[in-house]
C-alpha cells in the first residue's frame, strides 16, 4: 500500500496516436504494412489449406482409385483362373487352361501394382496379404493338384469350393477397405475444400474490416486534420487575419504544414499592418499634396494675374518713363548740357532693358505651362521660323548657316522649339569674332532613342569651366556694356529641352568657337500618335542675343 504506484499503460486510440510524431506518409506505411501482413497470414492459410487439399486429392486419384482399379484387376484374375480350371476339370481340355495361366500372369502384375501404390498403406496392404495367402493356398491345395490329377474324388471339389469362398471373403474384405479408403479421401477432399473456403472467407473479412479501420484512420488521422486546416485558411483568407490557424491534433507533417502557415499568417498580419500604416501616410501625404495642389493653383493664379500685370501694368510706367525722356531731351536739348543728357539717355536704356527683362522672365515663367501642345513635326519648321525673325541679324553679319538638307521629325512643341533656334542661333551670331564673318554649323545623328542635336560657331567661345555656370538665369559671363542681354537666353534654352525629354550641354571638345550639343527623344510610331496640324504661329518673341 505505501509502495509507489505504477503508472497505467494507455493504449493510443486513432484519435490520441493522431497527435504523435507520425506523418501521413508514415501513417499510410503502417496501415499498408499491417494490411500486407494480414494478407501474407491468410495467403499462408490458404496455400496450408490448398496444399491439403491438393494432396488429398493427388491420393485419391494417383493412388487409391488406380489401386482399387488394380484390386478389380486382380480379383478378376482369381476368378477367371477359378473358372479355367473348373472348366478342365469337367472337360479335361487343355484350352481351358490358357485363363487360368493368364490369371496367374495379371495377379502378379496386379499385385505388384497394388503394392507400389500402396506402399504406405499398411492396412491396405494387410488386405492383400490376406488375399494373396488365400489365392495362394487355393492355388496349392487345390488348383496345381486337380492339373496334376484331372478326376479326383468328390470331396477334392468340395474343398476346393470353400477355399475359393474363402478367396472371395478376402475380395470382398480389400474392396470394403478400399472404398472406405476412398470415402475417406473424399471426406478429406471436402474437409479440406471447407476449410480453404473459411480461410478465404476469413481473408476477406479481414481485408473489409481492415480497410474500415483503414478508413477510419484516414479520416481522423488525416482528412479531418485536414479539413480543420483548410477551414482555418479559408476563414483567414476571407480577411479574418487575426484567427489563428490550427490542424488540431494530426500527423506530424500536417501540424507542420498548420504551423507554417501559422507564421505565414503571422507574417502578413505584420506586413498588412505595416501596408496600412504606409496607407495611413500615403493618404495623409495625398491630402498634404492635395492642399499643395490647391495652393500651387491659387499660386498659378496668382502668377497668371503676375504675368498680366508685368505684361501690361509694369510696363506701361515704364513706356512712360521712356517717351517723357526722350520728350524731355526733344524740347530742352538745347538748354541741357552733355551730362543732362547722360542722365537722359542712361534713363531710357534703364527702361528698355527693364522691358526686355520682363519680357525674358515671362517668356521663361510660361514653358511648360503656355504653349500649342506637343505635335509631330520636322525640326526644320521651327528652324526655319527661327531663321526668318533673325533675317536682319544675318544679313547684316553677312553670317552663314550650315544645315543638314533634312532634320527628323520629333514630338514637340512648335513655338517653343522655335524660341530654342532662335536662341541658340542668337547668340552664336551675338557672339561673334570681330573681323570674322560668322558661321553656324548645325549638326544631327541619332543615339539609340534620341536624336543628337548641336550648334556649332565660330566666335568667342566659352571656358570649360563656365559649361555649367551659363545655364543658370542672369548669370552673365560679359560686361552689359560689352554685350547686351539679360542672362536668360541659355537658361531658357535648358527649361525647354529638358521639357521636351531631352538635355543641352556645352561640348568643351568644340575647338575653336562654342558647340551646344541637345537632345530630343524620337519620333513615336504613327499609330501611338495621330498625325495632327504642326504649321502653329510663334506665340511670343523670344529673347534674341541673350548674354548667358
Amino acid at each position: 500500500m505505501g509502495g509507489r504506484r505504477r503508472p497505467l499503460v494507455t493504449i493510443p486510440t486513432p484519435q490520441a496516436a493522431a497527435g504523435t510524431k507520425l506523418t501521413v506518409q508514415a501513417w499510410f506505411n503502417l496501415i499498408l504494412a499491417i494490411m500486407t501482413l494480414l494478407v501474407i497470414a491468410g495467403a499462408i492459410a490458404g496455400a496450408a489449406a490448398l496444399g491439403a487439399n491438393s494432396r488429398v486429392t493427388d491420393d485419391l486419384t494417383d493412388r487409391l482409385m488406380p489401386a482399387r482399379s488394380a484390386a478389380y484387376q486382380l480379383q478378376s484374375a482369381l476368378v477367371n483362373q477359378e473358372t479355367g480350371v473348373r472348366g478342365y476339370a469337367l472337360t479335361a481340355d487343355d484350352t481351358f487352361l490358357a485363363p487360368y495361366r493368364d490369371g496367374l500372369q495379371i495377379e502378379q502384375q496386379s499385385e505388384n501394382r497394388i503394392r507400389e501404390l500402396l506402399e504406405d498403406r499398411a492396412d491396405l496392404l494387410a488386405d492383400l496379404d490376406a488375399l494373396e495367402r488365400t489365392a495362394q493356398e487355393w492355388q496349392s491345395t487345390f488348383a496345381e493338384p486337380l492339373l496334376a490329377t484331372p478326376a479326383p474324388d468328390p470331396a477334392f471339389y468340395e474343398r476346393g469350393r470353400d477355399l475359393f469362398d474363402e478367396v472371395r471373403a478376402s475380395f470382398d474384405q480389400q474392396n470394403r477397405h478400399l472404398a472406405e479408403a476412398v470415402d475417406d479421401a473424399r471426406a478429406q477432399i471436402d474437409r479440406a475444400r471447407t476449410m480453404r473456403n473459411v480461410v478465404y472467407a476469413a481473408l476477406a473479412i479481414v481485408l473489409v474490416v481492415a480497410a474500415g479501420i483503414f478508413a477510419v484512420l484516414v479520416r481522423v488521422a488525416v482528412t479531418e486534420p485536414l479539413a480543420r486546416l483548410a477551414a482555418s485558411s479559408r476563414r483567414v483568407a476571407q480577411g479574418e487575419f487575426e484567427h489563428r490557424v490550427d490542424a488540431g491534433r494530426g500527423p506530424a507533417d500536417i501540424r507542420s504544414l498548420a504551423t507554417d502557415i501559422e507564421g505565414m499568417r503571422r507574417r502578413i498580419v505584420t506586413e498588412l499592418d505595416v501596408v496600412r500604416d504606409r496607407q495611413r501616410q500615403l493618404e495623409e501625404q495625398t491630402r498634404q499634396l492635395d492642399a499643395t495642389a490647391e495652393e500651387l493653383r491659387r499660386s498659378n493664379a496668382d502668377l497668371e494675374q503676375f504675368a498680366y500685370v508685368a505684361s501690361h501694368d509694369l510696363q506701361e510706367p515704364l513706356r512712360k518713363v521712356a517717351s517723357f525722356c526722350q520728350l524731355l531731351e526733344k524740347r530742352y536739348g538745347d538748354v541741357l548740357d552733355d551730362r543732362g543728357r547722360q542722365y537722359i539717355d542712361f534713363a531710357v536704356d534703364g527702361a528698355r532693358r527693364m522691358q526686355a527683362l520682363i519680357n525674358d522672365l515671362l517668356a521663361f515663367s510660361r514653358v511648360g505651362r503656355v504653349g500649342d501642345g506637343f505635335v509631330r513635326l520636322p525640326l526644320d519648321r521651327p528652324l526655319d521660323k527661327a531663321l526668318a525673325n533673325l533675317t536682319a541679324v544675318v544679313e547684316d553679319t553677312g553670317a552663314r548657316i550650315e544645315r543638314p538638307e533634312r532634320l527628323p521629325e520629333v514630338d514637340g512643341d512648335p513655338t517653343l522649339l522655335s524660341m530654342l533656334w532662335q536662341n541658340l542661333i542668337g547668340n552664336a551670331l551675338k557672339f561673334s569674332r570681330p573681323d570674322t564673318e560668322p558661321r553656324v554649323v548645325i549638326t544631327v545623328d541619332q543615339d539609340g532613342n534620341m536624336w543628337r542635336i548641336c550648334v556649332q560657331d565660330n566666335g568667342i567661345g566659352i571656358p570649360e569651366e563656365f559649361a555649367e555656370k551659363i545655364f543658370v538665369i542672369f548669370q552673365r559671363l560679359h560686361a552689359r556694356e560689352e554685350y547686351s542681354g539679360t542672362g536668360i537666353g541659355l537658361s531658357l534654352c535648358k527649361k525647354i529641352v529638358e521639357y521636351h525629354g531631352g538635355e543641352i550641354r556645352l561640348d568643351p571638345s568644340s575647338g575653336t568657337g562654342a558647340r551646344f550639343c541637345f537632345t530630343l527623344p524620337v519620333a513615336r510610331p504613327v499609330a501611338e500618335n495621330p498625325p495632327t496640324d504642326d504649321a502653329q504661329p510663334v506665340a511670343a518673341t523670344p529673347t534674341e542675343g541673350t548674354n548667358p
